[in-house]
């Protein structure tokens, strides 16, 4: 079980918000690695913003500050710039609230340092707490990320100029625990991002990268970032909502995929791209439940007919 939900009233007019007072529950909050900064277990994943309105997003962040999310994470590629714009309003009233993440897919210097200048002035904001190399995973992509003239270069840069306090790297798909272990024995890598849910975990090859990854990761004071918790199977046909996978959207079923991740104490969960389905993520972790056992979660894969959606699930051993 969890521990930390507490429910508080906000009403202080002096935040320019409310004069009356309102329920809200603050989820459990973490150590984010070696930065100092205690950030809840679910981190909101902003690739929700990249295709929905001003309104829309002024909406879904004010549910975020309704659960006490105090952590966004966004991407320069999101909505092609968009989800970073949608932020502005937002962080020009509340920036003091958020750790604020972004990400940059570029692999030059020259490239990266473009990319992340840009960020700054979507979001209108003079600095972020972390910014990402995105998708770290193609060895080639990383040769040249981290090599001379590469994008580390420009977001070390960037630290030394106080435009960026962390550098992190994510990435999609089974290499990528791999990888994110190859980055962080080259750099000091403040965090790393990746999927985790039940059913990759199955994966044998998947589970023990993944394990040795966190291994390492705790030694070294990284925090671990976790994303698809709540992937049911690839789009069978016409998307249906805005995740690139075809989600849980029942509450019960998100509940159990939810409670399976945050049932590892060494991860961060971030949030589906898909603003409907946020509130029923945060719901699921304002009110955790025991871990589901496998056993519990094997019924519940069957029930639900969940599938990788990865491509490659064939070619590797499974639990």
């Amino acid at each position: 079980m969890y521990s930390n939900i507490a429910v508080y009233h906000r009403g202080d007019p002096a935040d320019g918000t409310r004069d009356n007072k309102e329920e809200f529950i603050v989820i459990e909050k973490k150590q984010f690695g070696s930065t100092g900064h205690k950030s809840t277990r679910t981190l909101f994943g902003a690739a929700a913003l990249g295709s929905v309105s001003q309104d829309v997003a002024d909406q879904t962040l004010e549910v975020l500050r309704k659960y006490g999310v105090n952590h966004i994470d966004v991407a320069a590629s999101y909505g092609k710039g968009e989800a970073e714009k949608r932020l502005a309003p937002w962080l020009e009233r509340f920036r003091d609230e958020f750790f604020l993440a972004t990400k940059t897919g570029e692999r030059t210097y020259d490239g990266a340092k473009r990319d992340l200048h840009s960020s700054l002035e979507r979001m209108g904001v003079d600095s972020v707490d972390l910014i990402q190399l995105h998708n770290l995973i193609p060895v080639d992509d990383w040769n040249t990320a981290m090599g001379a003239g590469g994008a580390l270069e420009a977001l070390i840069e960037a630290r030394d100029e106080g435009l960026v306090k962390y550098i992190g790297v994510t990435g999609h798909g089974f290499t990528a625990p791999g990888m994110h272990l190859r980055s962080i024995e080259r750099f000091e890598f403040a965090s790393v991002l990746l999927p985790y849910n039940w059913l990759l975990y199955q994966n044998i090859g998947y589970a023990e990268s993944f394990d040795r990854l966190v291994d390492a990761c705790r030694e070294r004071g990284v925090a671990v970032q976790t994303i698809k918790s709540i992937a049911r199977t690839p789009w069978p046909g016409e998307r249906t909502r805005s995740c690139w996978y075809k989600p849980f959207e029942e509450q019960d079923d998100i509940n159990a995929a939810v409670s399976w991740v945050l049932g590892n104490p060494d991860v961060f969960l971030n949030t589906v791209g898909d603003v409907n389905l946020l509130p029923r993520v945060l719901e699921a972790a304002a009110h955790p439940q025991a871990r589901p056992t496998d056993d519990d979660m094997r019924s519940f894969a069957e029930r639900t007919e969940m599938e990788l959606i990865f491509d490659g699930e064939k070619t590797v051993p499974h639990k």
